[in-house]
């Protein structure tokens, strides 16, 4: 199993470096980059300098207020800084952020997605000596002068992430992989919505019988002592997410839509305190894993076995450092593979 921890989004650029350096030494294969207040690719710059093994994937860079070639040539030379060491992560975001954070165009994301990781092949295709001739729905690229060509590199794993039907439809047919959100990783949702979609998407490939590789970003409470102020902390974060109408989907299919309608309505008046009130401690625990450090391997292994290529796990308290270096070595060894029939019950 792939297992991948996030670094934390508001580590100063100063701090990367110690951070990743510190992961790798207790075993975590590969460091995911968020992209919330800092640029994916300089933090992504300074862990694969920091490092030695560890793969370091971008979770998710913001695609749309970037040229694709600019994308492809930043992810170029971090993969001639680290050869193999890179993969690339790319997502819409909400129009909001790309309208009105970003002041970039919005149009249909699911087609601008799937000619933007187009266009990237198209650039590192160029690079390695081939006519730069992208006609997209959205991009076009066109001129490559010796000048400009830089050397060639592989190209690197394109992956993107999903919530919903349209998206992880895309990723089966067009990405190389796919980190599902938080808030449709509970496996309910992959096994109803997100692996009938990927299967559709992947039924659409150029290359038969291949998909992509799913990996899973669930919540999880877990440590070492008392779990209360996490799961409180977990609780709040999620109760917030729930009230978008776009995360919904694991209430629903928890037969709780009910509490979707009043988390929504609760959301829409502001009333934050609501908000918290509505998703209790009962409704957390059939959302979210709450289990210490060395019980998480059996608890994942029964509730992801045959869905998911891998799981990311959260960052661990310095405190932990030994027993997440034991339980990256017991989730390395769990084989959640989906085989030939991905997305179908055990047993």
């Amino acid at each position: 199993m792939e297992v991948c921890v996030t670094l934390p989004p508001r580590l100063e650029l100063a701090e990367v470096p110690a951070y990743a350096r510190w992961l790798e030494s207790l075993g975590v294969p590969i460091l995911h980059v968020a992209e919330t207040i800092h640029d994916s690719f300089l933090v992504a710059l300074l862990a694969l300098q920091a490092t030695t093994r560890s793969i370091v994937r971008t979770s998710m860079t913001v695609a749309f207020p970037r040229s694709p070639m600019v994308v492809a040539y930043a992810a170029r030379d971090l993969l001639a800084l680290a050869p193999g060491r890179f993969q690339l992560g790319l997502a819409s975001q909400v129009r909001g952020n790309v309208v009105d954070r970003f002041s970039a165009a919005w149009d249909r994301p699911v087609p601008q997605l799937e000619d933007y990781l187009a266009a990237v092949r198209a650039a590192f295709a160029a690079f390695a000596g081939a006519p730069l001739q992208h006609h997209g729905t959205h991009y076009r690229l066109t001129r490559m002068q010796p000048y400009f060509r830089p050397d060639p590199v592989e190209t690197p794993p394109l992956w993107t992430g999903a919530v919903g039907a349209r998206m992880c439809r895309l990723a089966g047919r067009a990405a190389d992989g796919l980190v599902v959100h938080p808030t449709a990783s509970h496996p309910l949702l992959l096994r109803q919505r997100v692996w009938p979609a990927v299967r559709r998407g992947a039924e659409e490939r150029t290359v038969p019988g291949t998909r992509p590789r799913i990996i899973a970003n669930p919540f999880l409470v877990t440590g070492s002592g008392d779990l209360h102020d996490r799961a409180e902390e977990v609780r709040r974060e999620l109760g917030f997410l729930l009230s978008t109408p776009a995360y919904r989907g694991v209430l629903d299919v928890l037969d709780e839509g009910e509490r979707a309608d009043q988390l929504a309505a609760a959301a829409a008046d502001r009333d934050w305190d609501r908000v918290h009130g509505l998703l209790d401690r009962e409704l957390l625990a059939r959302i979210v894993p709450i289990a210490p450090l060395e019980e998480l391997p059996g608890l994942l292994g029964e509730g992801y076995g045959r869905l998911v290529d891998g799981l990311i796990m959260p960052p661990p308290e310095p405190s932990d450092e030994a027993r997440f270096s034991t339980l990256m070595d017991n989730l390395g060894a769990l084989d959640l593979s989906p085989g030939d029939d991905p997305g179908q019950p055990l047993g």
